[in-house]
This record gives C-alpha cells, structure tokens and sequence, in this order.
C-alpha cells in the first residue's frame, strides 16, 4: 500500500515544477530558453534546466551561457537514464537525462537592473568635464 507516499513525493514535485524548465531542441530557439531562465533566477533565485537525449547539449549551452555572463552559479548537476515508450515502435527505450540546477549569482540583480544613464552623479561628472 504505497498510495500515501505517491502523493507526498508530487506535492513535493509540484512546488519543485514551478522552477522548472523542460528544454527542447527542436520548439523554441536557444536564446528563448536562455531569457526564460533569467526570469525564472529573478523570481525563484534559481531554476532548474532538464532535457532529454540530443536536447541535453542544449542545456549545457544555456547553463554555460548564463554562468559566463556571471548571471547564475552552478548548484547541481544530475544525470540518469529514463525509460520511454518509442512512439514508432511501440517498445521501450532509455534515454538519456541531465537536470542542471543554477542558482543567482551575486553579481545578478546588479547585472539586470535597467542601465540608467542620467542619474545626477553621471550628470554632475559631465559637467565637469565641460
């Protein structure tokens, strides 16, 4: 009777999803992924990259992307194999995973606030040089 322990580890999934984003490299370009992973850092202050098979490459890319802009440190990095039902052939298949876990960086909300050019420090600096 495992009934009970199902539901505990979804709930426990379902708060973990909302950080989640499941890569694809055949849906949306790769710089969709990479901004989309800027908003869910700013909200969550992480989140959590997975795909599957030739999609994995992709991940890395975009966590690659993000940690030499100095947008996220790297916080964990699992990979596993899952089996999948082929859709052509009707048997089962494993297939690769990873799941990339980024954090903020310190440098991030620095990094991705507006760039305000007349603020009156900047203005009194020209000034001066006039």
């Amino acid at each position: 009777m495992t009934t009970i322990a199902a539901p505990v580890t979804e709930t426990a999934n379902e708060s973990h999803k909302k950080n989640r984003i499941q890569v694809s490299n055949t849906k949306k370009p790769l710089f969709f992924y990479v901004n989309l992973a800027k908003r869910y850092i700013q909200q969550h202050n992480e989140v959590e990259l997975s795909a599957l098979g030739m999609a994995i490459a992709t991940v890395v890319t975009i966590a690659e992307i993000l940690k030499n802009n100095g947008l996220a440190t790297e916080k964990k990095v699992l990979t596993s194999t899952v089996g999948m039902k082929d859709e052509n052939k009707g048997r089962l298949v494993q297939k690769a995973k990873i799941e990339i876990t980024l954090g903020k960086s310190e440098k991030f909300d620095n990094m991705m606030a507006p760039a305000d050019t007349t603020t009156p420090e900047s203005e009194a600096a020209t000034d001066d040089k006039k």
